[in-house]
């Protein structure tokens, strides 16, 4: 009797146990079953709509090609939800634009071009690992070669208008010698020797028909994604309103002159700070000027409230979406 006892309490227990685990296991599916339909009723992630037709700088783009269209659909993909960077990107636009879509209209080169200085830099004065400098990412010689000044005191690659005259000289070039904007664009990145070669040992004469390095393979559609984005930024997702993007700067211009210029001095002459100073000129690359050679450059200076938001942007909080840029 004692034995059976013993024998229909184990036997008991493991029911006990059977259906406590098949309870558990229908409450943790449950539960995964409430966790999933919450993902599909709150969280979407959605493929990006690529258009059936695309221009760059008036040269068609082969979206008829199946690894065209993925090529730019990877680059949509990648920049549409890299949303701090490309939000950020979409608010300097504001401030940098204007001036690169004037030197460009002035040097007499697509306005798509300013797509190409978003990725080069993302509108930022940046330095990158193989030395390239500024807005335009220009290696020395090449700043040089096309005009810029670049020593230990200056350095007009960060020069916003300087180095967009020199990036015009530089893409006119590119494309006079390699017969299209788009390969132009490309040589940019790679270089015109390394395209040009590839477009000789392959035989084509069409950027989207070359067997590239992976970087400049992807650089152009890089450059139509952000294209994309920027003129039709509510079609991927991006809500800003204009008084949400950055305003240009109000300045005068003083001259710059002189030897052995103490450039914290002179700001505090001019009513400002060292640290505005350098802000607004960039391309001043140091609190000393020596300036051996006495040249004069114009130097910007912030007006007297031009460091105040609501006086930058002059008293108008424009809360309307922005929906081309």
């Amino acid at each position: 009797m004692k034995k059976l006892s013993i024998v229909a309490i184990i036997l008991a227990s493991l029911a006990i146990a059977g259906e406590a685990f098949i309870f558990a296991t229908r409450k943790e599916k449950n539960s995964d079953e409430l966790h999933t339909k919450a993902i599909r009723a709150d969280y979407r992630v959605y493929a990006p709509p690529i258009p059936d037709t695309l221009y760059f700088c008036g040269e068609r783009v082969p979206l008829n090609l199946w690894y065209v269209r993925e090529g730019l659909d990877r680059e949509l993909v990648s920049n549409m939800y890299y949303q701090s960077s490309t939000l950020f990107i979409i608010k300097r636009a504001a401030r940098i634009f204007p001036t690169i879509e004037r030197i460009l209209k002035e040097e007499g080169v697509p306005e798509d071009f300013k797509y190409l200085c978003v990725i080069e830099s993302n509108l930022q004065n940046v330095t990158s690992p193989a030395g390239a400098q500024g807005y335009w990412q220009f290696m020395k010689a090449t700043g040089q070669k096309y005009g810029l000044e670049i020593s230990d005191e200056i350095d007009m690659r960060n020069n916003l208008e300087a180095s967009t005259h020199a990036a015009c000289k530089f893409l006119k070039y590119l494309k006079q010698r390699l017969g299209s904007w788009t390969n132009a664009a490309a040589a940019y990145n790679c270089g015109e020797n390394g395209l040009e070669k590839r477009l000789i040992n392959q035989h084509q004469k069409n950027y989207y028909e070359l067997l590239l390095n992976r970087e400049t393979q992807r650089y152009v559609y890089r450059i139509l994604a952000i294209k994309l984005i920027m003129q039709h930024p509510q079609d991927y997702g991006y809500y800003v309103r204009h008084c949400d993007t950055y305003p240009e700067l109000p300045y005068e211009e003083v001259e710059l002159n002189g030897k052995d210029v103490d450039i914290v001095q002179f700001a505090i002459e001019h009513g400002t700070t060292y640290k505005m100073l350098r802000t607004m000129n960039p391309w001043l690359t140091t609190d000393k000027l020596k300036n051996k050679s006495g040249k004069t450059y114009t130097v910007r200076i912030p007006t007297k409230k031009g460091t105040e938001y609501n006086t930058i942007v002059k008293g108008k909080h424009d809360t309307t979406i922005i929906n081309r840029i």
